[in-house]
């Protein structure tokens, strides 16, 4: 049997550049060996494994996880709206398929339900095969996942009422491929529907304050057409080509304060707690101009 190759991987480097995302710069990771590659229904997998960083999950030639540091945004994008919300009772994630906000979820035990809406099996499949610390809380009683669009699943529950939720977590890849709506103002009315009175959306923005501020600004800006309190905030993770992934929140009720751990902080994290939480909201002084004026 051949060994398995990849255009990304050269001379022993796996190569992370697009102009459109990254422009005028790159990210590289050595390559112990590749351990799985192909082409999805929907996009290109790469699994591989790195000498330094662990297992590497790569969709369309970016990055979404490494094992070295992937806890840093999956806490980030979970604890921050469940702590922010008084009652965390159902959670929906779209996308997610490797299981890593689904982990982080289910240490609240006030929450009763979490579902996971998936387009891609296969990326579900791959990350119990080759990211098993993150996709073990597929097998947990709280769990039920969804194959199905994203999009297409808020669409199909926005006329039932049994269906609202009082944090959703949109973890999605870059806004390309079958990406490309959740990043949309059709798609936040359809988040805004999903939620309950006092619901809180949070959503992976792709872009953050060193990448391109402009393109940050126009999604807070979309969401603010929508929802009554805005707020950008962020968190650092060394495998993210900028090593900073900006997160957009969004809640129904602006007197609950997003900015801030409204319950005990409570569970075993690495990354999270309630200062982190506080403390991610504050942006340096030229960012934080252009943002909130």
């Amino acid at each position: 049997m051949s060994e398995l190759t990849h255009p990304l991987i050269i001379d022993g480097w796996f190569r992370e550049i697009s102009d459109e995302y990254f422009p005028g710069q790159g990210f590289m990771l050595k390559v112990e060996k590749i351990l799985y590659c192909s082409k999805s229904k929907f996009q290109d997998i790469l699994v591989f494994k790195s000498t330094n960083f662990g297992n590497v999950l790569v969709l369309d030639g970016i990055i979404q996880v490494t094992e070295r540091d992937e806890f840093a945004y999956q806490e980030m994008i979970s604890h921050i709206p469940l702590f922010a919300h008084p009652n965390p009772e159902r959670v929906l994630v779209i996308g997610g398929g490797d299981g890593g906000v689904l982990r982080e979820i289910i240490k609240h035990d006030n929450v009763k339900e979490a579902i996971l809406v998936e387009i891609d099996d296969m990326v579900i499949q791959l990350s119990k095969k080759y990211l098993p610390n993150m996709s073990k809380s597929y097998e947990n009683e709280k769990v039920k996942v969804v194959l199905d669009d994203g999009f297409k699943y808020l669409k199909e529950i926005h006329d039932k009422d049994d269906m609202k939720f009082d944090v959703i977590i949109t973890d999605s890849s870059d806004p390309e491929g079958p990406a490309e709506a959740f990043f949309q103002q059709g798609y936040f009315n359809l988040l805004n529907n999903a939620l309950n009175k006092d619901g809180i959306v949070i959503s992976m923005a792709s872009e953050n304050i060193w990448l391109n501020l402009n393109n940050l600004k126009n999604l807070k800006n979309v969401c603010e057409n929508i929802f009554p309190i805005v707020k950008t905030c962020y968190c650092t993770i060394p495998s993210y080509t900028s090593g900073q992934i900006s997160l957009m929140v969004c809640g129904k009720n602006k007197e609950i304060d997003i900015t801030k751990a409204n319950r005990e902080v409570k569970g075993e994290f690495k990354y999270y707690n309630s200062k982190i939480h506080e403390a991610s909201f504050i942006l340096p002084t030229w960012a934080d101009e252009m943002l909130n004026n």
